[in-house]
């Protein structure tokens, strides 16, 4: 019997032991930390062995095969122990899709893969399809694989989880962008994460299609480079394409296998410049499985965004509170701060991952008024914003943040928490951090 290690224990590892549970392997799940305690619990209903607050060496490097959570980073001691005796380390995706006939939509990129790959889900469903969302977004793909039944998965795909996969091919891949971000992973070099992303294009062939944003710089410097024998689908606000999708005058045309829709921009539920290019590439994806165009037009004017990505909290003394808490990188907080209309009291700061902060100088100077910051170690916020806000406050909390935020915005301003920075300085993830400063906000 091959023996198969999963090591972490999050969604992700959890899943992965039970399908190679019943796929029958000898399984063993190794956490560093602590597990949860439904976790134990599902994991003795599986009959799984498990072990939490450090790993076991001899009873991990016996292994026939890893499955590594996303968390561990691939220069991890013992990750490169396993490599070094010839063990093969792969990804809870990698390992689901060996078993999963089901026709995958897998979309990646540093910001908006979670309202695309929403999007994209939001529309089969409506189109009645039997249809499973995994990936960095919700149930694990892995559990889903062992205990359901799906003919579509929407799958959102991190650059880490690309990383451990080898063998498995996307139906539809999508690229939504490629700006910096988690460089502390990547060596700090920008093309070892460009690899990275572009590994969603591995194994694709004829019958495949690869969508595209045509007015991100990085991706079509790349696309030169890489040989894929998939149909290619751009999506653009500045250029008319033959395939894929535009914006012409107010209206988004989505042409494929030279079929053409349209629907209005203001009629779009997502409103924004980052929104129009989410809303094309769900678009795109929808049309090239064939979903009616009527289903496209109406769950494009029906969805109602993602928890923690510009999520409006509420308005208190003509004061709106903005939760975007999934800004984890800078280009998601430009996105964020462009969209803005009133000034802003901004929230930022936590984990840093190599950050470069000038391309939001010029927003910061023009439209906040109030920095406050978020995290352990603010001093790169200090040095790069104090000369282009009136005001700059540090605070520990969501509590003090909000706190703060309360006492010196001003009535017709916007409270935006975007932090920039991962939240694992003082949160569990960014869903804890977004749900700690509503809750804040809500208490006010």
């Amino acid at each position: 019997m091959q023996r198969v290690v999963v090591l972490g224990g999050g969604e992700s590892g959890a899943g992965s032991a039970v399908l190679a549970k019943v796929k029958g392997f000898d399984v063993f799940l190794s956490d560093n930390g602590l597990l949860k305690e439904e976790t134990k619990a599902m994991l003795c209903k599986w009959e799984i062995e498990w072990e939490e607050g450090g790993h076991t060496l001899e009873k991990i490097l016996n292994a026939d095969e890893i499955i590594k959570s996303p968390g561990i980073p691939d220069n991890a001691p013992l990750i490169l122990s396993a490599k070094e005796k010839g063990i093969k380390v792969i990804s809870e995706i990698e390992f689901a899709g060996r078993y999963d006939n089901a026709k995958k939509i897998c979309i990646t990129g540093s910001n908006g893969k979670t309202t695309t790959t929403s999007l994209i889900y939001f529309m089969l469903k409506n189109a009645g399809l039997n249809v499973g969302l995994a990936g960095n977004i919700g149930q694990s793909y892995a559990y889903q694989v062992a205990t359901e039944k799906y003919d579509y998965y929407v799958l959102e795909l991190s650059s880490f989880q690309l990383d451990g996969m080898y063998e498995f091919k996307a139906d539809i891949a999508i690229l939504m962008n490629i700006t910096p971000d988690h460089l502390d992973r990547y060596g700090f070099k920008m093309q070892n994460y460009i690899n990275s992303k572009f590994r969603i294009t591995q194994n694709m062939k004829e019958e495949d299609c690869f969508i595209f944003c045509q007015d991100d710089p990085v991706t079509i410097g790349e696309l030169e480079k890489i040989v894929t024998r998939a149909k290619m689908l751009p999506f653009s606000q500045k250029e008319k394409v033959a395939q894929g999708a535009y914006v012409d005058d107010d209206k988004i045309c989505v042409t494929v296998n030279g079929d053409t829709d349209f629907i209005y921009l203001k009629e779009l539920a997502l409103q924004g410049k980052h929104n129009m290019y989410n809303s094309m590439a769900a678009a795109i994806a929808a049309k090239a499985i064939n979903i009616d165009k009527k289903v496209i037009r109406e769950s494009l004017m029906t969805f109602t965004g993602v928890e923690h990505r510009m999520e409006k909290v509420m308005k208190i003394k003509n004061v709106m509170y903005i939760n975007d808490s999934k800004a984890t990188n800078v280009d998601s907080a430009w996105y964020a701060l462009d969209s803005m209309t009133t000034p802003v009291v901004w929230i930022a700061g936590g984990k840093d991952k190599g950050n470069d902060y000038a391309p939001l100088f010029q927003l910061v100077k023009d439209k906040v008024r109030v920095l406050i910051c978020m995290g352990l170690h603010n001093e790169k916020l200090h040095e790069n914003f104090a000369d282009k806000v009136d005001m700059i406050f540090d605070v520990q909390s969501a509590q003090d943040a909000v706190a703060k935020a309360y006492e010196v915005a001003q009535s017709g301003e916007t409270v935006l928490l975007s932090p920039c920075c991962a939240s694992f300085d003082l949160f569990k993830s960014y869903e804890d951090r977004g749900r700690q400063f509503k809750d804040a906000v809500r208490s006010l």
